[in-house]
């Protein structure tokens, strides 16, 4: 699911009419210790990262005054969170907290329900998932009737929510709701919802996910890569997205797993799954003899060969990667041949830029017979170290390793 900073989460209840409070993302200290003079008190710095256990993280800090901001920025931009690095922080009011409650739109893929799951609880502030049973009100909501207010006033009264602060929180939630199908989401949350000791109710936090598969109605949203990605995307990412962005026939799941700078030390390989059990079979192959992946592929459902064939130009277009090992076993609807031809094509045109490059592929499945002699035959004459297996090797994870590892080592030797 595409993911949301928080601040870009608050940007969106802003306009669907949720009070929020007031605050500005930046980027340096300075620019905190400015925010922090233009709202005139105390103030909260929070981290935006993709990423929970914020405050735990130390990666929430208050400030009293413009400078302890500063100090505050200083100390969270650049800190890790949850293997991510924090580039913003939101410097917001400082809130006076009475009260904290926790508000969600959810979607539950349960057979019995099948659909948008709207929650209130009375307890905030912690994880949901850590709230007694009893405290927390849920409504299954029918997608073709919606929600009308007074559906959102019984579920806030029934958790016990009484005076002026029942119709602000139950107003909250209704409009929640909208935002969440305005927007296409799978999660939008507000924990805390706070209650301000002077009566107002505002979204002190905001986590939101979008449904993939509806971004191409939202350009506005700017999201690069319509599947879940925590981190900024590369070049070679974005290339991999527009493989499966142009054409859905099957699926092309194609991650940069390491840094160029660190392919370039040496031992790794370009990797190329098919199907979730091969891809693990080959990723344990891997690991038991020590060679490293510089990318995770994985072309399964049925893709055509053209696909498949941009695949592997993708993976052969990593500098410094010393093998291209493919991991291939479908037994389901997938017809293996389509493989083999855009492999091949591929290779040949790859593999005479490197004499003596090593690859190792091993496809087996329906059409295996077919499928074989396409590689053998389209990769004959070649200047290269290529093995091709079949099904007998499926589960010799110690055998397949081994070659890639012997191929690997006389390669490299071979250069140096």
């Amino acid at each position: 699911m595409a993911k949301f900073f928080e601040y870009q989460g608050k940007e969106l209840f802003k306009e669907s009419g949720i009070p929020i409070p007031e605050g500005m993302v930046v980027n340096t200290p300075e620019d905190a210790k400015q925010a922090a003079e233009k709202l005139a008190g105390p103030v909260v710095i929070k981290a935006q990262v993709w990423a929970g256990g914020r405050g735990k993280s130390g990666a929430v800090k208050f400030a009293d005054t413009p400078e302890e901001a500063e100090a505050a920025a200083e100390a969270i931009l650049g800190m890790e969170v949850k293997g991510l690095e924090v580039k913003q922080v939101l410097v917001e009011e400082k809130l006076d907290i009475a009260q904290e409650f926790y508000a969600g739109v959810i979607i539950n893929s349960a057979q019995e329900v099948r659909g948008p799951v709207l929650m209130f609880s009375p307890e905030g502030g912690i994880d949901i998932e850590s709230v007694p049973e009893d405290k927390i009100a849920i409504m299954n909501v029918d997608v073709i009737k919606g929600i009308m207010p007074y559906d959102t006033l019984n579920l806030v009264s029934s958790m016990g929510v009484k005076g002026k602060s029942l119709r602000q929180i139950a107003d909250v939630l209704f409009k929640l709701f909208k935002a969440f199908q305005k927007m296409d989401c799978r999660t939008l949350e507000i924990n805390p919802l706070v209650l301000t000791g002077d009566g107002k109710v505002l979204a002190a936090d905001c986590r939101m996910a979008v449904d993939d598969q509806a971004l191409f109605r939202h350009p506005e949203l700017g999201i690069k890569i319509g599947r879940e990605f925590l981190k900024e995307p590369t070049e070679f990412d974005l290339i991999a997205w527009s493989f499966e962005e142009s054409d859905f026939r099957g699926t092309s799941y194609v991650a940069q797993m390491a840094e160029p700078a660190e392919v370039a030390k040496g031992g790794y390989v370009g990797y190329h799954g098919i199907g979730g059990g091969a891809a693990m079979l080959g990723m344990d192959a891997l690991n038991k003899v020590d060679i490293k992946v510089a990318d995770y592929a994985d072309t399964s459902g049925n893709p055509t060969a053209s696909k498949v064939y941009r695949v592997v130009k993708l993976i052969m277009a990593i500098p410094g990667i010393e093998g291209y090992f493919l991991s291939g076993f479908m037994m389901a609807n997938q017809e293996q041949w389509h493989h083999a031809h855009g492999i091949v094509k591929a290779l040949r045109e790859e593999l005479p830029k490197r004499p003596g490059f090593p690859v190792v592929l091993l496809l087996c499945g329906n059409k295996e017979k077919e499928s074989q002699e396409i590689l053998k035959e389209g990769l004959a004459g070649l200047d290269a170290r290529i093995e091709i297996y079949d099904r007998e090797h499926v589960y010799d994870a110690k055998f397949i390793g081994g070659r890639v590892r012997a191929l690997v080592d006389e390669y490299r030797e071979e250069r140096n």
